[in-house]
């Protein structure tokens, strides 16, 4: 995940100067960052991959609080495929296969001054549901939720 890590922060820079997010402002480096995403309980990293090269990652995360535990409720925190793999189908596949395989209720939020991410989302989230999703704009974001179908289970022969 580290050799992909440094492209992801570079992308979240609008003016790409290499400094935001500044994680030592906040006494934390890169290596603590993806640290801290591997020791929180409620956090599922995944490393997203191509013939075996990594590609990307998406962390996954447990909606926590009263009345979530007997419900399975996700949101993907990040998600990130390396601008070299764009638009070949990786990133939707990906998301397909993690939604499959965490089966339950879905939070994805979008930046509206993210443009490229609100019509990915929306072109993956529509076409993953048939169109059985809710979205909503609020304050700078975009909002989606939506049920994920349950992997398809292999037959016995």
């Amino acid at each position: 995940m580290e050799s992909v890590y440094r492209d992801y922060l570079d992308d979240l820079d609008p003016t790409r100067t290499g400094v935001f997010p500044k994680l030592s402002e906040s006494g934390h480096s890169e290596p603590d960052q993806l640290s801290r995403w591997f020791s929180d309980l409620a956090a599922i990293p995944l490393l997203i991959l191509q013939s075996s090269a990594p590609v990307g990652f998406a962390m996954v995360t447990r909606a926590t609080g009263a009345g979530v535990q007997e419900l399975k409720c996700y949101r993907i925190a990040e998600f990130f495929i390396v601008r070299s793999h764009r638009r070949l189908g990786i990133g939707a596949r990906a998301v397909e296969l993690i939604l499959d395989r965490f089966a339950g209720r879905w939070e994805i939020l979008e930046y509206l001054r993210n443009p490229a991410a609100v019509k990915f989302w929306r072109r993956v989230v529509s076409s993953y549901t048939g169109g059985r999703f809710e979205e909503r704009v609020h304050n700078g974001e975009v909002r989606h939720t939506f049920a994920s179908r349950p992997a398809p289970r292999a037959s016995a022969r």
